[in-house]
């Protein structure tokens, strides 16, 4: 890692470790922030906490508002992730298609419902061997048991959650961070 990204690494962990001080914010908190840190970065023309970004694809099976994804696509840019939006109530035939041809190294899932397991399974084995599924959504709530029945590596509660897993820390389920 250069030093951009490292300096970039430690302005989003101290971002974090705010948060956690003063509690969640709400999603137009998240959002300004985000601005902010695109801000500082084109002014430091860092471009990532990558030298070589990972490919995140994202879709969402059961939700038509994709709330959720906006504020990760914010948020995987602040990262510098390359992101592929295959956009909202996909089909799990089309999300393992586009994963078979990018390759990607994460695919980013919204899940609202619990009667997706199937299709969410369906998804996760036939997908590259490479290619590990991040998933939220309230049905990681409802069910504890969702993610590793249906194949979902990281479950990610919040953007929070997201970025500790990408820096590699312990709340995401990981100790290692994200390198390419």
């Amino acid at each position: 890692m250069d030093d951009m990204g490292t300096l970039l690494r430690t302005k989003l962990t101290d971002t974090i470790r705010k948060w956690k001080e003063k509690g969640v914010p709400s999603r137009s908190e998240f959002e300004a922030k985000a601005g902010e840190l695109l801000e500082w970065k084109a002014v430091k023309g860092i471009t990532g906490i990558w030298e070589n970004p990972p490919l995140l694809l994202t879709a969402t099976l059961d939700d038509g508002m994709g709330m959720g994804l906006q504020v990760i696509h914010l948020y995987a840019e602040v990262a510098g992730l390359r992101v592929i939006p295959l956009g909202l109530l996909q089909m799990p035939e089309s999300i393992v298609s586009e994963c078979q041809k990018h390759l990607p190294d994460f695919l980013g899932l919204t899940v609202l419902q619990l009667d997706t397991d199937t299709l969410v399974e369906e998804i996760s084995a036939q997908l590259p061997p490479k290619t590990r599924i991040v998933a939220g959504g309230p049905v990681f709530r409802y069910d504890p048991e969702f993610a590793e029945r249906t194949g979902v590596h990281i479950v990610a509660k919040n953007v929070i959650s997201f970025l500790e897993f990408l820096l590699g820390t312990d709340s995401a389920g990981v100790s290692d961070p994200v390198t390419q």
